[in-house]
C-alpha cells in the first residue's frame, strides 16, 4: 500500500548482571532465526553490539538501533532483565515498542541455564509505569523462541499504525453539509495523538480543481480508469473530470503535506459540490482510499483516522460506511435463515454511495448518485461506484472524539454474506453476533455517529491494541450473551 511505513524492528536483548549473559545472547539468536525462518528477513533487526546490562549499554543499543533505521524497538528479556537499563531503553526510543521475556526450555538445564525471565517481566512492566512510558505487552508475554517470534510477528500491524500516526496530517475540506453534525467533533484530541491538522474551504479545493483544467497528465488518468472499469464504464463521459479531480487532491497532498509523511483527507461531497464541480466524487475516493490514501465523505475526519488506522493494521483497502438500514424480514426468510447462524437482529446493510475501493466488489458500475438524483439534473451526480459488497470476514470500528475531547472507539468483528442486496450504492449485507445488544448499547449508549469503518478480515486483537496503545479508555465491543453490558437491563 502506498502512504504507509515500511516496520524495521530492532531486537534488544537484555540481561541481569548476576544471570548469565550468554542465556540473553543465545535466547536472542534463537528468537530471530525462529523469526527469519517463518517471516522472512525484512522486518527484523537484531542488535550485535551488546546485552544490555548497564544504563551505557542502553545508550549503545539505542545509537546502534537508530542507525541500523529501526522505527520500533522489541526489548527482550533473556533473563530476568535490569528494570532500570531495560526500561530508560523505552523511554528513550522514539517509536512504538513491545517486551516479551524467554520461557525456560528443559528442565534438565533448571541451575545455571534457568533465566526468571517471568519474574523479570513483572518488574519491566512495573518500572514502565512509573516512568509512564506505554508499551505494547502481548496477552501471554513469555515464550519460546518460536512464540516470541509470533508475538514480535503481531506487533508488525500494531507498531506501522502506531508509526504511520505519529507522522499523519489530515486534510479536510469543509465545512459539513447542513443538517449534518453527525460527524461533528473536537479536533483537540488530533493533536493530543501528535496528528496534524489542515482545514480548508470547498471554495480553496474548487480553486484549485478549476486550475487543473485541461491538465495533460488528464487523459492517461482517464484511461487508467476506463480499464479498471471495464464494462461497468456506464458513464463515460464524466471520466475527464473526475481524472481531473484526482489530479487536484493528489497534487493537493504533495503541496500540503510539509513535514508530515502520510496524508489522509476528509473531503466534501454534497449539497452543493455536484452542481459546482459538476458530478459526485465517490469513485475518485473509492481508487485514492485503494491505494492507501483514505478519503472520508461528509468532512468525516475521524472517519478518515480511522480509515487510516485500518488500513495500516490491515495492509489492505478499507471503506467507510453507513451503518444503514435493516435487513427485510422477507430477504432474511429467503437468504439467511437456516442457511447462516444469525438470527435477523443480528443483520444489517452497510451502506455508501460508491466510495468503496472496486477490489472489494463483486462487481461495480459507474453509475450517478441515486440519492442526490431525486433533486438534482442527473448529469451532475455522475461519478459513483455501484456494487455489492465482496463477501468474507469483516471488522467494523470507528475511533472518535466526544463533545468533551475524550477519544473512545469501538470494534466488533463479523462478516459479509454471500446475499444479493438488490439495492443501489456501495452495499453489502453484514452480520454480527450479538448486533442488536452492540447497536443498542455502544453506537447509541457511547454516542457514535452513523459511519463506521470497515476492514477486510478480522483484525480486532490488533485495533483494540492499537486503541489500547494511544490511550483510549473506552473500546466497546460485540459482548457475548450473558455478558451484560453496563446499561443492560438485566431483566431483558
Amino acid at each position: 500500500m502506498e502512504n504507509m511505513p515500511k516496520v524495521k524492528i530492532g531486537l534488544v536483548a537484555v540481561s541481569r548482571d548476576c544471570f548469565p549473559e550468554a542465556l540473553s545472547v543465545n535466547r536472542r539468536k534463537a528468537v530471530v532465526e525462529a523469526y527469519r525462518k517463518k517471516y522472512g528477513e525484512g522486518d527484523i533487526y537484531e542488535c550485535p553490539i551488546c546485552i544490555v546490562e548497564s544504563e551505557i549499554h542502553m545508550v549503545q543499543a539505542l545509537e546502534d538501533i537508530k542507525k541500523a533505521g529501526c522505527n520500533a524497538l522489541c526489548v527482550y528479556l533473556g533473563n530476568f532483565g535490569p528494570e532500570i537499563s531495560e526500561t530508560l531503553l523505552a523511554k528513550h526510543f522514539e517509536g512504538p515498542k513491545m517486551f516479551i521475556a524467554a520461557a525456560e526450555e528443559s528442565q534438565n538445564d533448571l541451575s545455571d541455564g534457568r533465566g526468571d525471565a517471568y519474574c523479570g517481566m513483572l518488574n519491566a512492566s512495573y518500572n514502565l509505569k512509573l516512568r509512564h512510558v506505554k508499551a505494547y505487552i502481548p496477552e501471554y508475554p513469555v515464550g519460546t523462541a518460536e512464540e516470541c517470534a509470533d508475538m514480535i510477528n503481531e506487533f508488525v500491524p500494531i507498531a506501522r499504525a502506531l508509526i504511520a500516526l505519529s507522522d499523519l496530517k489530515i486534510i479536510s475540506f469543509g465545512p459539513r453539509p447542513l443538517n449534518f453534525l453527525a460527524c461533528n467533533a473536537p479536533i483537540k484530541p488530533l493533536y493530543d495523538l501528535g496528528i496534524e491538522i489542515e482545514e480548508n474551504s470547498e471554495l480553496d479545493l474548487f480553486e484549485a480543481f478549476n486550475k487543473h483544467a485541461n491538465d495533460p497528465r488528464i487523459p492517461e488518468v482517464v484511461k487508467d480508469m476506463a480499464a479498471e472499469l471495464g464494462e461497468g464504464n456506464k458513464k463515460p463521459e464524466v471520466l475527464e473530470k473526475l481524472a481531473q479531480y484526482e489530479l487536484t487532491l493528489l497534487d493537493w497532498i504533495e503541496a500540503h503535506k510539509g513535514y508530515r509523511k502520510y496524508v489522509a483527507i476528509a473531503g466534501k461531497c454534497w449539497p452543493a459540490f455536484q452542481t459546482q464541480f459538476g458530478f459526485v466524487p465517490c469513485y475518485v475516493n473509492s481508487r485514492l482510499t485503494g491505494r492507501g490514501i483514505p478519503v472520508s465523505c461528509e468532512v468525516d475526519i475521524y472517519g478518515a483516522l480511522s480509515e487510516f488506522i485500518g488500513i495500516a493494521v490491515s495492509n489492505d483497502a478499507v471503506t467507510l460506511l453507513d451503518i444503514n438500514n435493516t435487513v427485510p424480514e422477507d430477504m432474511y426468510k429467503e437468504a439467511i435463515e437456516g442457511k447462516f447462524n444469525y438470527t435477523h437482529r443480528e443483520t444489517f446493510m452497510g451502506f455508501h454511495c460508491g466510495n468503496t475501493c472496486s477490489r472489494k466488489l463483486t462487481s461495480y458500475t459507474m453509475k450517478n448518485q441515486k440519492i442526490m438524483a431525486r433533486s438534482l439534473p442527473e448529469e451532475v451526480t455522475n461519478g459513483t461506484l455501484e456494487g455489492d459488497i465482496i463477501p468474507g470476514d469483516i471488522t467494523f470500528f470507528r475511533l472518535q472524539s466526544t463533545a468533551d475531547t475524550e477519544l473512545r472507539a469501538y470494534i466488533a468483528e463479523g462478516e459479509v454474506l454471500p446475499v444479493a442486496t438488490k439495492s443501489f450504492g456501495g452495499i453489502g449485507v453484514f452480520a454480527i453476533p450479538e448486533m442488536a445488544r452492540f447497536y443498542r448499547h455502544v453506537l447509541i449508549e457511547g454516542g457514535f455517529p452513523h459511519h463506521g469503518a470497515v476492514a477486510f478480515g478480522h483484525f480486532g486483537k490488533a485495533l483494540f491494541e492499537v486503541f489500547k496503545y494511544l490511550g483510549v479508555n473506552y473500546i466497546g465491543f460485540n459482548q457475548p450473551k450473558g455478558m451484560l453490558y453496563k446499561t443492560e437491563n438485566p431483566f431483558g
